[in-house]
């Protein structure tokens, strides 16, 4: 007899009388009748009818939460009101034990923390279930765009010797003996006897290798993990996230803006038509979690309002200095309501301000355009003015920045000397000038966190709740 899921069980409009075999984890058992089954292929359980009386003592006491089971046995209309249909069991066999005493996620309301440190189990509660396949969803969806329009999927390296940011904050990647490195003529470290040859570190980017295909191939995009060493313990860092960063060949600024509009409202539609049950469930939970918070601090709207509230909106697009002017005139910045007041032009925005300009300015999402130049990085397309770059952010609910792009600089001598303003050595970045050198053309791309959207899609407010295994300073658990 052939496996079927619990999410093909409930989709299917006829299933009543047919004899099916299911395997699973025990979530609960109740009156020694009663299983409440999950096979992790949607939120919802299926109540198994078991009968006590011609069952072996041996299996009912295996029968424990935590425990896998396999259950054969004939669909049937259910007598209660939360399911179609139940399963009466003809025979039940126990895969894997389950100690009932010591089992971490018995049936009762966990802490997230808590969960955090069984994070090997905690996708065995409803939450991180339906966080996790909105995840993998939404990881389909993005590979789903790009196929449909063309990009090519590229795989940058992790291993780097050049910091796309220019900011540092790496982690090393070394074979070197730490306790007795070899030393040159400088009482330096002699990393040309390392295994690389040089000093390399795990990537914060694969924009500047995607620039490099995009340069001969029209359109890429990557999809991977990488890395930054900054010792923060925010509910917004991970030391190790992923990136979706797509670059285009002979694409100026507005259609960088275009792109990331259409990417992100394909996205989130995906798991708005795929997600829903799951969405619901999180929506109801942080619902629940609301009414625990002051009036004021309260949401407008709720998760599935909000991800309609992107998809069914056009973005606003402003330029940085529109925005500077709307916020340094605002009530909230002229009553000193703002934690970080805005007052002089070329001020780098806070969160605070972006979720002002989207929920109470505009009232939908936001692309800010042409920002000073001495807050971006040095890879952006000067603008004409001297001052600023064109570079852009996109602006959510609830949350601020989802997405930073720019139009690249295709300019050689502008590029030398912006490389040579932030201190960067033009000659671990030959390959990029290269580009510049041999069929320079206007190109344009944008990086967006994964886990922040995922964030954004599952109204999760740890980032640490929205990856399987997290990676944070003093943590490396799993």
């Amino acid at each position: 007899m052939n496996e079927v899921s619990i999410r093909d069980i409930l989709n299917s409009s006829e299933i009543v009388d047919k004899k099916v075999s299911i395997s699973g984890w025990v979530r609960t058992f109740r009156a020694n009748r009663f299983i409440a089954l999950n096979d992790g292929s949607c939120l919802s359980n299926l109540q198994c009818v078991i009968d006590f009386e011609n069952t072996d003592d041996e299996v009912l006491k295996g029968i424990s939460t935590g425990a896998a089971i396999k259950v054969v046995g004939t669909l049937v209309s259910s007598q209660g009101t939360k399911q179609n249909v139940e399963l009466k069991v003809d025979s039940c066999d126990i895969l894997g034990d389950s100690e009932p005493e010591t089992y971490p996620i018995q049936p009762k309301k966990h802490s997230f923390e808590f969960l955090r440190e069984n994070a090997h189990l905690r996708t065995r509660t409803n939450t991180f279930g339906a966080v996790m396949r909105i995840r993998s969803n939404l990881s389909f969806a993005i590979h789903e765009y790009f196929k449909n329009n063309g990009f090519y999927y590229v795989h940058t390296p992790i291993i780097t010797a050049s910091d796309a940011e220019g900011a540092g904050q790496q982690f090393r990647v070394s074979t070197l003996d730490i306790k007795n490195p070899p030393i040159d003529e400088n009482g330096s470290i002699d990393y040309k006897k390392d295994f690389f040859g040089k000093e390399t570190n795990l990537t914060v980017s694969g924009q500047l290798e995607a620039e490099a295909y995009a340069m001969s191939m029209g359109k890429v995009y990557t999809f991977g993990p990488t890395f930054r060493a900054e010792n923060s313990n925010t509910s917004r860092h991970l030391s190790e996230f992923w990136m979706i960063e797509p670059e285009v060949a002979f694409m100026d600024i507005n259609g960088n803006m275009k792109l990331a509009e259409n990417f992100l409202k394909y996205i989130l539609s995906y798991i708005v038509n795929n997600n829903i049950e799951d969405l619901r469930f999180l929506e109801n939970r942080l619902i629940d979690e609301e009414k625990q918070k002051p009036q004021n601090e309260r949401s407008d709207l709720s998760l599935i309002e909000k991800l309609k509230f992107v998809i069914e909106n056009n973005f606003k697009i402003i330029t940085y200095t529109e925005a500077f002017e709307i916020l340094r005139n605002c009530k909230p910045n002229k009553k000193k309501k703002f934690k970080y007041l805005i007052d002089k032009w070329g001020t780098d925005l806070q969160s605070e301000h972006e979720r002002f300009l989207v929920e109470k300015e505009f009232k939908c999402p936001v692309i800010i355009y042409n920002y000073p130049a001495k807050i971006k990085s040095f890879y952006m397309r000067l603008n004409d003015d001297g001052k600023t770059v064109r570079a852009m952010d996109i602006l959510f609910p609830g949350i601020g920045e989802i997405v930073g792009g720019s139009e690249r600089e295709e300019r050689l001598e502008v590029l030398l000397k912006k490389i040579k303003e932030v201190g960067i050595d033009e000659k671990e970045l030959w390959w990029y000038t290269d580009l510049r050198k041999f069929g320079t053309a206007v190109h344009s791309g944008f990086g967006l966190g994964f886990e922040r959207l995922v964030m954004f899609a599952t109204g999760m407010s740890n980032i640490r709740d929205v990856i399987p295994f997290p990676r944070t300073p003093q943590n490396a658990e799993f």
